[in-house]
């Protein structure tokens, strides 16, 4: 039986997505593959990515419509990585390309946003909230740590920065950490795990101003650490507490600023589950509320791309 879907498609630094949607806003069917780093590499060029993306999406299509018959109805694909005119990144060709082909073969409507506003449906999606005009949301991964001041519009959200990092990004902290303890690259995992086996919860700096933080900092003290011999679960975990804190500092912060009480987490750093917990205990005191969608949602997927399809074609068209 041939069943109607929304297509959502993700191409970013790390992870080919593809997710198909139903009427009901239910997941019907997904697949995704993490881009192959070599043992010891701290990232990969541009061209790397778009080469294994465009090798990856056939394969993950045929993965998620196996034993499926489904009448695609729309597509929504991530083609940059911010909302902003100057937003540009080659990785996000491959599957602005191919969402622009069947959409151009089959005549169906097409929606583009950013890979950023991608993580923030997905984020809505998977937590069921925020339903308030206004909240924070912290984008927090390899590539970014963004804290945005996010607001309903007719067709989405507006997002308008209210603080980040200055420096290195969240998830460079963990990486330039985990590969010198010799974890595979994306290291945000096997950081995590390693932390599970801490005896103490090892000093690290924070360094927070109002909405602004440093990475680089509690970077060079961990690396610094780790040299002088350093156990390195305990590193692990302080690396994790020196993340949280800073969250909790710049949410808190701008949570007075703006006078809002919600924020939504999103981004690979975020779906951390100890960094999750010591955000909703932290934050709680100050009565401020954080959603937290499924850890999967919170990772670079297609599930927004394919929400705002979605909503677009259903709840809009």
């Amino acid at each position: 039986m041939t069943e109607e879907v929304y297509l959502g498609i993700d191409t970013s630094c790390y992870t080919t997505s593809v997710l198909f949607m139903d009427r009901k806003g239910k997941v019907a069917a997904e697949a995704r593959r993490i881009l192959k780093v070599k043992p010891g590499g701290c990232g990969l060029q541009q061209s790397e990515m778009l080469y294994q993306h465009t090798r990856n999406l056939p394969e993950l299509m045929e993965q998620a419509m196996e034993e499926h018959d489904f009448f695609v109805k729309g597509i929504g694909v991530s083609f940059r990585p911010r909302p902003q005119d100057d937003s540009y990144m080659p990785a996000f060709l491959a599957g602005q390309g191919l969402a622009r082909s069947l959409a151009a073969l089959y005549k169906i409507p097409l929606w583009q946003i950013s890979h950023q506003e991608n993580h923030l449906e997905a984020a809505v999606w998977s937590a069921g909230g925020p339903e308030s005009e206004r909240f924070l949301f912290l984008h927090a991964s390899g590539g970014t740590t963004d804290l945005l001041l996010a607001e309903k519009s007719a067709d989405g959200y507006r997002l308008t920065e209210a603080g980040g990092s200055v420096d290195l990004h969240a998830g460079q902290f963990v990486d330039r950490v985990g590969v010198t303890l010799e974890l595979a690259f994306p290291t945000g995992p096997a950081l995590e795990k390693l932390a599970e086996q801490h005896r103490e919860i090892m000093e690290l700096p924070v360094s927070v101003h109002r909405t602004k933080a440093s990475f680089s900092g509690p970077c060079t003290a961990a690396l610094r650490k780790l040299e002088q011999g350093a156990v390195p679960a305990d590193l692990a975990a302080g690396v994790q507490w020196s993340l949280a804190e800073t969250f909790v500092r710049m949410i808190r912060n701008a949570a007075a600023e703006y006078e809002i009480r919600e924020v939504i987490l999103a981004g690979g750093v975020s779906s951390n589950r100890w960094i999750r917990k010591h955000m909703e205990e932290k934050l709680a005191k100050r009565k401020i509320r954080v959603w937290v969608p499924d850890s999967r949602y919170s990772c670079d997927n297609a599930a927004g791309c394919a929400a705002y399809a979605y909503r677009q074609g259903e709840l809009h068209g």
